[in-house]
């Protein structure tokens, strides 16, 4: 009995900080995405500004606008939609909390039968869900269930930072690249340094998500220069 409690103790914690890890991860994927949409969206505008052959002050008026935009932009949709994952988690507690008061012996059932085929002996597994239902059965049944963890629900506001600071730090590359890089290489150097970049957020993309890196290397290189291909052509056409 002892051990099998501790074996499920053991399986708590690891499940605890799997769910924290998963929190982290989800603010980390939205400081990536935050820079790749930066670099992306300001080198698209500055370069369809360029491409109208607008003056240096037009295009630093153009990046600046589009940075702020964009990162506002993003900041505010990583906050909608880790808002809504947040009211979800929530409204699944509560769900279960009834459910508990109206199914206990089901759900002890169901957290026997989830134990049994994780390896424990019936007896044992038994013995494992009436102790945490009785001490912790919200808790564990969330955790089992949904990978809830009771109390520790996804934090909008630190997605929504994440995303405005790496949108800026990555719309601040193009922007530097157009304004300072000398006017004859000021094209090409920019489009230049912007796959570079690209290829760097499209690395660690693979990495956050175990996937074969050149894939998404390929994958970001090719919509980035699709934007700014298309972006500069639009400017020259129009311009």
């Amino acid at each position: 009995m002892k051990n099998g409690i501790s074996l499920n103790t053991v399986k708590m914690q690891k499940l605890t900080n799997n769910y924290r890890l998963s929190e982290k991860l989800n603010v980390i994927r939205a400081g990536v995405l935050g820079a790749n949409d930066g670099i992306i969206s300001v080198a698209g505008i500055v370069l369809g500004v360029a491409g109208a052959n607008q003056g240096q002050l037009a295009l630093l008026i153009a990046g600046l606008s589009g940075m702020f935009a964009g990162a506002f932009s993003m900041a505010g949709g990583e906050y909608v939609s880790v808002s809504t994952q947040r009211d979800t988690q929530k409204t699944m507690t509560k769900f279960q909390e009834a459910t508990l008061q109206a199914h206990h012996d089901e759900e002890t059932d169901r957290l026997t039968k989830k134990y049994i085929n994780d390896g424990l002996s019936p007896e044992l597994a038994r013995k494992c869900s009436a102790e945490l239902m009785k001490s912790h059965g919200l808790e564990t049944t969330l955790r089992s269930k949904y990978n809830i963890e009771l109390h520790h629900y996804f934090n909008p506001w630190h997605a929504a930072i994440c995303s405005f600071f790496s949108f800026i730090c990555g719309a601040i590359l193009p922007l530097m690249s157009i304004t300072l890089i000398p006017d004859p290489y000021k094209i090409v150097g920019t489009m230049f340094a912007m796959i570079l970049a690209l290829m760097g957020t499209g690395y660690i993309s693979s990495k956050l998500g175990h996937n074969n890196p050149i894939k998404f290397i390929i994958r970001n290189v090719i919509t980035g220069s699709l934007t700014m291909l298309i972006t500069y052509l639009i400017g020259g056409t129009l311009g």
